[in-house]
């Protein structure tokens, strides 16, 4: 069984990833919005991938026998001032999410929670990709703002942002992946 202290911080990333999910659900409906159906595409296929990562959590408490609390979680923010500040948000949201993942590698590690450290891996494996696509995505925005389907066209050309499969050596999702 996971240390207590893991589990609980465990519990409470299940939270900021479903909200991660909500905020991009109100991005993605922002662009859907401007008909912007790339950007809006993206921003819709990573809202159902934070909350794979909320599941895969939910999944590994389960298999440990542990208490699984599924939270409320704050509304997300709507209404934004341009294309541009959306995904400043989504780059500062993956880089608190990345400190926050972090934080469970060290209760992880501190408590001699071996099993729960090698989960956590995944996720710090999967935060540098996280980040490194929203700053991409950020550059890219921000050079197109004065045309944004210059961003459509972008995305339309490019592999951008994800693999459409399951990752080998990712944790199992409960309920399985959408």
């Amino acid at each position: 069984m996971p240390a207590p202290a893991f589990v609980d911080a465990l519990n409470a990333q299940i939270a900021n990833e479903f909200a991660a999910s909500q905020q991009y659900v109100a991005v993605a409906v922002h662009y859907d919005q401007l008909t912007l159906p790339r950007l809006a595409a993206f921003f819709y296929a990573q809202a159902v991938e934070e909350r794979g990562h909320a599941m895969k959590m939910v999944q590994y408490l389960m298999d440990q026998d542990a208490d699984v609390v599924i939270p409320a979680v704050n509304g997300p923010r709507n209404g934004f001032a341009d294309i541009v500040e959306p995904v400043q948000i989504a780059l500062e949201q993956e880089r608190e999410v990345t400190n926050q993942i972090s934080r469970l590698a060290g209760i992880a590690r501190e408590t001699g929670d071996y099993q729960s450290e090698q989960f956590i891996q995944w996720f710090l494996k999967e935060q540098v990709e996280e980040v490194s696509t929203m700053s991409d995505l950020l550059t890219t925005v921000t050079r197109s703002q004065a045309n944004p389907l210059w961003v459509e066209e972008f995305l339309a050309r490019e592999s951008f942002g994800g693999d459409d499969g399951v990752e080998a050596g990712a944790p199992p999702t409960a309920g399985g992946d959408l």
